[in-house]
């Protein structure tokens, strides 16, 4: 027996060596268990990915049987790339935004089919790589006046928290307008609880403050009646994805409405996904790069264009699977917050969605109560970026606000960034200081001038 355990504790050794050394976790202070519990926490507060996303495609007129095992396994493929390449704490998967996009605008009402839209999502992918691996990547962040970088940070906490307070039913969306939600409903009381707990077990110094937090609140909500232990299942086989693989429809992409026509569809089609995908990565990565300071001894974001290659490849196959573009998630801040700094977050995260999708049944009882304040703890910390905006300058200062604003107000991350960049161009030609302009700067917005036109 002694010796059976002298093996264990040897091999239980050597794999804590392997991943020191291939993650550095000493390097970016870190270790094996924070980093695990911080891939844990990543995955909870995304997990309604798993449910959400699936129903989207749906409504496109997608075979529905399969879309959960679809989206488990491009999700395990990008987060995987992050955990082995990039090797950055961040997970990936469809991204909601685009998704929507997809399902509501592409399909039906411009006129394609899901296969055809698919072919798009294909095409997008590949110009998304292609600017990833070359200096268009470095010429257009370089390009970013500061006062924009950082306010991409704090946007971004501004849209998180804003997505937390409407999933917790804390704020609420009436003719228009968002409104303080019924605190009378325990669902809305049990999400403010976890909240408070959430920030009294951080403030305590607890590495594993939204973890517990998340767990502890789903257990509560089970006597509420908000947990509904009734979705509770176990092991089971996920569904086929024979009826959405490899089912890409290049030649009606193509072919449709004479060759004028249908070039002039594919180029808004493929711009507006190409635009959004690359600024909601891109800005998602320097924002979760400041709040984990996850920066190389140049002062850049590590790894960022093994980061973007990552996402631009998992776009490009997650068209073969069946499914819309991916994006870096915004919750994979969660997990930064909770000590995550390295790849070995991102692979306990792809661990998990493998365990998802045999387990269905037990993912989906995680009530929307219990991610959601951790989505608003997150919004705080990267709030906390704001400090560093100048705005004695109204030139620096309202791109910088408009950056902010937009993202939660539009629910959009490249949107935020659009008005950003126009606004800053407009306001340095119309004062005189176009030499304060670079030339990537000029062309970004002209690009995001005709999305919004054509659109």
């Amino acid at each position: 027996m002694e010796e059976l355990n002298n093996k264990v504790e040897s091999v239980s050794s050597d794999s804590g060596n392997f991943l020191e050394r291939f993650y550095q976790l000493s390097k970016y202070g870190t270790d094996v268990k924070t980093e695990i519990m911080a891939g844990i926490t990543t995955f909870l507060t995304m997990a309604y990915v798993l449910v959400v996303v699936p129903g989207f495609l749906a409504d496109a007129g997608m075979p529905a049987a399969g879309l959960y095992t679809s989206v488990c396994l491009i999700s395990i493929i990008g987060t995987f790339f992050h955990a082995f390449y990039s090797k950055l704490p961040l997970a990936t998967a469809p991204g909601l935004g685009l998704t929507i996009f997809f399902a509501y605008t592409v399909v039906g009402p411009m006129g394609y089919t899901w296969q055809q839209g698919l072919a798009a999502v294909m095409v997008s992918g590949i110009a998304f790589f292609l600017v990833s691996m070359t200096s268009i990547r470095e010429s257009i962040i370089d390009s970013l006046p500061n006062n924009i970088k950082v306010a991409i940070t704090g946007g971004i906490g501004l849209f998180i928290a804003v997505i937390g307070f409407k999933n917790a039913g804390i704020v609420v969306a009436v003719d228009g307008g968002m409104y303080f939600g019924d605190v009378s409903n325990p669902a809305v009381l049990l999400s403010i609880f976890g909240l408070l707990l959430t920030l009294v077990l951080m403030a305590k110094g607890i590495g594993a403050a939204l973890i517990v937090s998340i767990a502890a609140t789903t257990l509560i909500g089970i006597p509420l009646g908000i947990t509904d232990v009734s979705k509770l299942g176990f092991l089971s086989i996920p569904p086929s994805i024979g009826g959405t693989f490899f089912q890409q429809d290049f030649a009606g992409l193509f072919g449709s409405g004479g060759i004028g026509v249908a070039l002039l569809n594919v180029v808004m089609v493929v711009l507006t996904i190409s635009l959004v995908d690359f600024f909601d990565n891109m800005g998602t990565l320097l924002a979760v790069a400041d709040r984990g300071k996850l920066y190389d001894e140049n002062g850049n974001v590590r790894n960022m264009k093994k980061a973007l290659v990552s996402d631009s490849i998992s776009t490009t196959l997650s068209s073969f699977f069946g499914t819309t573009t991916t994006s870096t998630y915004l919750e994979c801040s969660s997990g930064i917050a909770a000590g995550g700094r390295t790849g070995l977050a991102a692979l306990t995260t792809g661990i998990l969605f493998i365990v998802a999708m045999f387990f269905s049944g037990l993912v989906s009882i995680i009530p929307g109560a219990a991610t959601a304040p951790a989505l608003i703890v997150v919004g705080v910390l990267m709030m906390s970026s704001v400090t560093r905006l100048d705005f004695s300058d109204i030139t620096e200062g309202a791109p910088a606000f408009f950056t902010m604003a937009l993202m939660p107000f539009t629910t959009s991350i490249a949107e935020g960034i659009a008005g950003g960049i126009i606004s800053y161009v407009v306001l340095k030609l119309a004062t005189g200081r176009r030499k304060e302009i670079k030339i990537p700067m000029y062309i970004l917005a002209i690009l995001f001038v005709i999305r919004f036109a054509i659109m």
